[in-house]
């Protein structure tokens, strides 16, 4: 009997008993489509992270001032110095200082509204862009000019989409808008990524309590190297301050890295629970293969008499083991990529700012197919190696 008998052969023996089939590959099925849709939510987890702080620039490198242990300060001179004297690492630099404000339009007082002191350059190392009127220039801020860019929350609901030109007061200064951001979310909120003003740092150094600027935004100019680039900047600043309590530097791209390490450990958790379920389904395979010997001992007896070798009897059996678990495998990929489908619509709805793709990963559906044909393989092994060793006298005098 060839190899593709054999295979018609298991095929029949398994349609033959449908149901029993059925719940024999439950097992599979249900492992299969668990490591699917795990991993494809974490695919899409790691994707929205990543989306999320690409907006904020995976590029960029944040240096906060903090001076303790050291006597040592850093100015704004500096450290533009430094940026340009190491400019083949680095590209830009914004000085950045964010106040607690209130701001007034009118008598309205706006206590959610994100105030911050920016450079000229800030705009560009954070791919904003402008809706209307002019960004902040470098004469704004040897002038400490009391101008600003508005979001465009407050741009649409207190001024009627005409801001540019108008007043509003940032602790009861009065700072003219001179320009408008085009909106950076898809739904226009209190608080949220639209609700903000920047203003020229050196005005708002001037107006805050501190009168300094303590953090610093820098953008690298590769991205494959912004940890040498993180290096570089951690190194002089040591040699500024003699002391590395007195300063920190943090890269965006080493937080999405953290961020998508945490993911990934919870989804291979995940994904280690969900296999279990193959392990289980293997030993209902090994189980009704067992069973299926038994029942068919006269069967193998009469084959066994008719000349069959033990090999053709172990194959048969294997193939219907493999057979088995690989048509659970197929079932639990259908059933994994419908789910996934169910599951993005599901997330779509119920939180729609979070706009997170359940998206099967080809890798994982061929692991996961494989893994479940070898269970197959590896559960079948025992029986049929049960049924290649029965006495064939012994065989047909089974009853």
């Amino acid at each position: 009997m060839n190899l593709m008998e054999t295979f018609q052969l298991a095929l029949k023996n398994i349609l033959g008993s449908k149901m029993r089939t059925f719940l024999t590959m439950l097992g599979i099925i249900i492992g299969v489509c668990a490591v699917i849709v795990i991993v494809g939510l974490g695919n899409g987890m790691q994707g929205y992270i990543e989306d999320s702080f690409s907006d904020m620039g995976t590029d960029s490198l944040t240096v906060n001032i903090i001076g303790r242990g050291s006597s040592r300060s850093v100015s704004e001179e500096e450290m533009y110095a430094l940026v340009e004297e190491n400019s083949d690492s680095f590209k830009q630099i914004s000085p950045t200082v964010t106040m607690s404000s209130l701001v007034k339009v009118g008598s309205d007082s706006l206590t959610a509204t994100s105030v911050t002191g920016v450079s000229e350059d800030y705009f560009e190392m954070k791919g904003y862009s402008l809706a209307a009127g002019r960004g902040l220039q470098y004469t704004d801020m040897t002038g400490r000019k009391r101008v600003c860019v508005v979001g465009q929350y407050l741009n649409t609901y207190y001024y009627g989409g005409n801001a540019v030109g108008q007043t509003l007061r940032i602790n009861g200064n009065a700072f003219t808008i001179v320009g408008v951001m085009a909106a950076e979310s898809g739904e226009l909120e209190e608080g949220g990524a639209d609700d903000c003003v920047f203003l020229p740092y050196s005005t708002a150094a001037r107006l805050s309590y501190t009168g300094t600027v303590s953090s610093y935004t820098i953008t690298a100019r590769n991205t494959d190297h912004i940890s040498e680039a993180k290096t570089l900047l951690e190194s002089a600043l040591y040699e500024i301050f003699e002391d590395d309590d007195a300063y920190t530097v943090s890269s965006m791209a080493e937080m999405v890295e953290q961020m998508n390490s945490m993911v990934n450990m919870v989804i291979y958790i995940l994904a280690g629970i969900a296999a279990i379920s193959l392990v289980v389904g293997g030993i209902g395979i090994m189980n009704i293969m067992l069973v299926s010997v038994t029942e068919r001992t006269r069967e193998i007896g009469i084959r066994k008499a008719l000349g069959a070798k033990e090999s053709a009897i172990m194959r048969q059996f294997v193939i219907e083991a493999a057979t088995t678990s690989s048509l659970g495998g197929v079932l639990g990929i259908l059933l994994g990529y419908a789910l996934s489908a169910a599951a993005t619509a599901v997330i779509a709805q119920v939180l729609p700012d979070t706009p997170i793709a359940v998206n099967p990963s080809p890798a994982a559906v061929l692991i996961a197919f494989g893994v479940s044909t070898g269970i197959g393989v590896i559960f079948g092994y025992l029986p049929a190696k049960k049924a290649a060793l029965l006495n064939p006298i012994d065989a047909l005098r089974y009853d």
